[in-house]
């Protein structure tokens, strides 16, 4: 295969951006649709609706890794095009679901789709721009996936409530095809690897039982269903799976996982800090949305309009961080953006009441939030792959963004296991906010170690 003409960065930017857009918008959107979807599925429990967003993030974290070693066997051009077109043929089949099972099984093949995709549309952004401008693409394409994560719940709100919730997947059919028109002529093809990787279905077996196994017992444990020994047997399951996928790694030829790649400390301490905030921001907008339609009575649209000032901070946010990190290194922003976070969060346990009052009581603790995501999600990710060798880099990337989305699964379990019957009161979001608090104290800490100063070894 011939590669064509390098095309010029920002296009293929864009292009690729759209994409990964659409993936990081569909991982929160659902989180304004929950008691829409629960109105309109009657029967089904709020740990089995939990599915709809889970089984979505499951099968995206575990398949996120192996497509990083298929674009490099088969052309990120091809596999950024043809998951494109699975995510949006998915799309499409949410959409017309007739039950929820049917819903569960679309958005299974919406995240193979997404996953396809997006190691793919990291990987043709790199191969786009010049060595001196890939550390500010890096964080442009990281903060393009954080506003749409951001911005997903607020945008959902107005979509469900205006035309119900299967425009909450028509809504990427637009945007989606654009990315798909344009993307067949405007990116380049690579040649495949000389000597491509095989896949470890082993390993990736391991992971999406693990994960999904500790994820069921999570949302179960209040269900009037299950026994405490059920529970206690499912989550035993899912941690030997995922000890049994530490060890395979060692053993595999050719592992999911390289474990070289954790021979580098900042690597190291980036994952564990990307697994909790992880957490921690998928709490943050079920969260927002329980509170204020919960507490304060606001209606979807009134929720949605509520918390969109948050992500309109991330972008402006994050194009300064990207700026700065270039010279000082990741670990200010992480730090500093954590504490900034744990801050949000002791806002929003201390200040606000029952009786509504926007502008004094919610506005600063939305606006320190939104700072707060914009210095740390694409700070993350680009120090997951600042000091990554090169024959590393994209499944550095993946794995990276694959421990961010097992932590949003961990963060929707939570959140449903203590709010998902919608009868909330004011005194059963302490906790969830003591929580928050605690994984952003964590996060902090756990970028202490990180060093991405140019010149660092």
């Amino acid at each position: 295969m011939t590669p064509t003409a390098i095309p010029a960065p920002w296009p293929v930017f864009w292009v690729a951006s759209i994409a990964v857009f659409l993936v990081s918008l569909d991982s929160t959107l659902l989180f304004a649709a929950f008691g829409t979807l629960r109105d309109g599925f009657p029967g089904v429990s709020p740990a089995n609706l939990s599915w709809v967003l889970n089984a979505y993030t499951v099968v995206f974290a575990a398949m996120l890794i192996p497509a990083g070693g298929l674009a490099d066997r088969f052309g990120r051009k091809r596999l950024f095009l043809s998951g494109v077109a699975i995510f949006l043929l998915a799309s499409v089949a949410c959409g017309l679901s007739p039950n929820v099972h049917a819903l569960i099984a679309a958005r299974v093949f919406q995240a193979v789709g997404a996953a396809l995709l997006t190691p793919a549309s990291l990987s043709l952004v790199l191969d786009a721009f010049p060595v001196s401008q890939r550390a500010m693409a890096v964080s442009l394409w990281g903060a393009v996936g954080a506003l749409a994560a951001a911005a997903g719940p607020g945008l959902g709100s107005i979509l469900v409530d205006t035309l119900g919730w299967p425009w909450a997947f028509y809504l990427n059919l637009p945007l989606g095809l654009l990315s798909l028109w344009k993307g067949r002529t405007l990116l380049r093809e690579s040649l495949p690897a000389a000597r491509p990787r095989p896949l470890d279905w082993t390993g990736m077996t391991l992971l999406m039982v693990g994960v999904a196994a500790i994820t069921l017992a999570i949302v179960q444990l209040e269900s009037t269903d299950w026994t405490r020994a059920r529970i206690a047997i499912v989550a035993a399951g899912g941690t030997l799976a995922l000890l049994t996928f530490v060890a395979w790694t060692r053993w595999a030829r050719a592992p999911l996982v390289d474990p070289a790649l954790f021979a580098h400390r900042t690597y190291r301490y980036v994952n564990l800090a990307t697994l909790w905030f992880g957490v921690a921001f998928a709490m943050m907008f079920f969260t927002f949305f329980f509170f204020t339609t919960g507490v304060w009575g606001y209606d979807l649209p009134q929720a949605g309009m509520a918390i969109t000032p948050g992500p309109l901070m991330v972008i402006p946010t994050a194009i300064i961080v990207g700026r700065l990190a270039g010279r000082l290194g990741h670990r200010p922003f992480l730090v500093g953006g954590s504490a900034i976070y744990a801050a949000s969060a002791l806002w929003f346990l201390l200040v606000p009441g029952v009786e509504p009052n926007y502008l004094r009581d919610w506005l600063p603790g939305l606006l320190l939030s939104g700072i707060a995501v914009g210095m740390v999600l694409p700070s993350l990710s680009g120090a997951a792959v600042a000091k990554l060798p090169v024959a590393h880099y994209a499944v550095g990337s993946a794995f990276n963004q694959a421990t961010r989305q097992i932590g949003g699964v961990l963060g929707v379990a939570i959140t449903v296991l203590l709010l998902g019957d919608g009868r909330v009161q004011l005194d059963d979001f302490k906790p969830l906010y003591l929580i928050h608090v605690g994984l952003a104290v964590l996060t902090g800490l756990l970028c202490l170690p990180v060093d991405t100063r140019p010149g660092s070894a």
